[in-house]
């Protein structure tokens, strides 16, 4: 019998619900069917034993809470995943078992073979030989990002509540909508929630622990042309298309995702429309300096001032919004939450994995709200798309790191 029976049942259960956020709303949450969701996990929390169980009205988080069995003062311990998926196809997932995988073949997802998961594509599969691993049918993702967080949570409260010679403080459960659309964790209640520290269980492969995440803005240039018959254009003309052309042109060329890894940061331009009258381009800004974030930004305005000034009008108007900034800020103030989770890992024999993430946590946000919140693997790979997978023993792995956590926390206590 596995040492977490419900673990992967309750996994498959979760994926086959269809919790795809919607970036076009402006509800809490995005869709009425997370909302749904959010009401079969406060049963779900109940049944497992947990008290406190109760869905923020503001956030739409569900929250709970693990008692402690120790008279020790230890720290309240914070989990929190998210449960919506992202913008890919969600409705009826059909998650397929590869037992005893071998490390070196090519898995067909559909029947037809369209669509396969190939090592010499997807190197990392090479790592799972042996393993157990969970793929899609490859028309949907699978949804580990992040019902894999929220199952192996889950696992580790019913594991505890089954072994109380597990000694540990309160434990604070929070799992969320709309991460997946950048928009979850703006609402989220430290208050409420009641942690002193917290981890995000969000990450990717065994032994991912990451406090350092971009700053990041999102960008938007809105460009005014004078549309006139092309045979009367010289002299007249402003095409918005040619001039949305020309500003991506004048920032650097280097500075762009496909050409940064690291802590290299990046203006990405994810779309663009337009025509000769009006031309709208769409960018994110990334950095993991705050100083040298700043500073693009404020390269990014200079573009367009400079091509106002030539035109003699503002033509190419600029909306910048910050929408995170890097958690290292916070909790390198005190790494006692990251070396807490390090000490976890290598007392379990899993090597860390610390590295700058190229991305943003809900941990991000919820740090700069007071709450220092660094992300522990879950164990997805090829995330948010039909290429998706994830390991039964990575799973297993992630759910031993969340209780040594709190088992340390009370034995330093």
């Amino acid at each position: 019998m596995a040492k977490y029976e419900n673990l992967i049942p309750r996994f498959l259960k979760y994926v086959k619900v269809n919790t795809r956020s919607d970036p076009n709303s402006t509800t809490i949450p995005s869709s009425p069917r997370l909302t749904a969701f959010a009401e079969h996990l406060v049963q779900d929390l109940q049944a497992i034993g947990l008290t406190n169980v109760h869905i923020n009205q503001q956030s739409a988080y569900v929250y709970a809470t693990l008692p402690a069995n120790t008279d020790k003062p230890v720290k309240k311990i914070g989990y929190i995943s998210h449960f919506d998926t992202a913008d890919f196809n969600s409705e009826n997932i059909q998650p397929q078992i590869v037992e005893n995988y071998d490390g070196h073949s090519v898995i067909k997802l559909d029947a037809a073979g369209k669509y396969t998961l190939d090592p010499a594509v997807f190197p990392n599969l090479k790592n799972y030989a042996g393993q157990t691993l969970i793929t899609t049918d490859g028309s949907t993702l699978l949804g580990a990002d992040d019902k894999s967080g929220v199952a192996e949570i889950m696992a580790a409260m019913e594991y505890l509540l089954a072994h109380p010679e597990i000694k540990h403080g309160e434990i604070e459960i929070g799992l969320g909508p709309d991460e997946e659309i950048g928009t979850g964790a703006d609402h989220f209640d430290v208050a409420d929630f009641g942690a002193d520290i917290a981890y995000t269980v969000d990450g990717g492969p065994l032994g991912q622990l990451e406090y350092e995440t971009f700053n990041a803005a999102n960008a938007q240039v809105t460009v005014t042309g004078t549309n006139v018959h092309p045979a009367e254009a010289k002299g007249v003309m402003v095409n918005a298309s040619q001039v949305a052309m020309d500003f991506h042109a004048a920032l650097p060329e280097h500075d762009r995702p496909e050409n940064t890894e690291g802590r290299e940061g990046f203006f990405h331009l994810y779309s663009m429309t337009g025509d000769v009258d009006t031309a709208h381009l769409s960018y994110i800004i990334r950095d993991h300096d705050r100083d040298i974030f700043e500073d693009r930004k404020k390269l990014f305005q200079g573009v367009a001032d400079q091509m106002n000034q030539a035109f003699g009008s503002d033509r190419v108007q600029v909306t910048i919004k910050d929408q995170y900034y890097n958690m290292r800020e916070v909790i390198e103030k005190d790494m006692t939450v990251v070396d807490l989770a390090k000490q976890a890992l290598e007392d379990l024999d899993i090597k860390p994995l610390i590295f700058p993430v190229r991305g943003g946590t809900d941990g991000s946000k919820i740090s700069f709200m007071g709450l220092p919140t660094p992300n522990l693997f879950a164990g997805g790979e090829n995330m948010h798309g039909r290429f998706e997978y994830v390991s039964e023993q990575t799973m297993e792995r992630a759910t031993d790191v969340l209780i040594k956590i709190v088992e340390l926390a009370e034995q330093q206590a």
